[in-house]
C-alpha cells in the first residue's frame, strides 16, 4: 500500500486543510462500519446518541440535539426509539423538575461496545497492511492531535 508522505515544512494552514479532509473521511468510514455491525438496525443518529451518552451520562435532550445538529423534537424522537428498545433510560433531573436526564442502560452500553469493538477490529485489520513505522507515525500524530484539541476544549469550554 502506497501512502502519501508528509512533506517537510508544511504550514499550519496546510495541516489544518489535511485535518479537515481526513477526519470526515474517517468518520464516514467509522459510522458506515458501525452501522453494518448493528444487527438491530440502528440509524447513525441513534449510534451517535448512544456514543454521546456514554461520554456524557446524564446529558439533557437539548445537549443531545446540539451534538447531533438537529432540533430538540428530532432528538426527542431519536431518543424515544432508544428508550423503547431499553437502550436509554430517561429520568427527571433531581433539582430541575422540567429537565430530563438521559443515561445508557447496561443493554445500551453492551450494544454500543460490541459495535465499537467490531469496528476497531476492522480498522486494525486495515492497518495490518502498514509497516510498524507507519503505524507508529499514525499513533503519534493522532495522540498529538487529540492532546491539542483536548487542551483547546478545556481552555475554552463551549458556551
Amino acid at each position: 500500500m502506497q501512502l502519501g508522505k508528509p512533506s517537510q515544512g508544511v504550514t499550519c494552514k496546510e495541516c489544518a486543510a489535511r485535518v479537515m479532509e481526513t477526519i470526515p473521511l474517517l468518520m464516514r468510514f467509522i459510522r458506515a462500519d458501525m452501522r453494518t455491525h448493528s444487527a438491530d438496525s440502528l440509524s447513525i443518529p441513534q449510534l451517535r446518541t448512544l456514543a454521546f451518552l456514554k461520554r456524557h451520562p446524564g446529558a439533557s435532550l437539548s445537549e443531545v440535539a446540539e451534538h447531533l445538529g438537529v432540533t430538540c423534537a428530532t432528538a426527542s424522537a431519536t431518543t424515544e426509539r432508544l428508550v423503547q428498545r431499553h437502550w436509554v433510560q430517561r429520568n427527571d433531573h433531581p433539582q430541575e423538575r422540567r429537565r430530563i436526564v438521559l443515561h445508557l442502560t447496561e443493554e445500551g452500553k453492551q450494544l454500543l461496545e460490541q459495535s465499537q469493538e467490531k469496528t476497531r477490529a476492522h480498522i486494525a485489520e486495515i492497518l495490518q497492511e502498514l509497516t510498524p513505522e507507519q503505524i507508529s507515525q499514525i499513533e503519534a500524530g493522532l495522540t498529538l492531535l487529540k492532546n491539542v484539541f483536548e487542551q483547546k476544549e478545556v481552555s475554552s469550554p463551549p458556551g
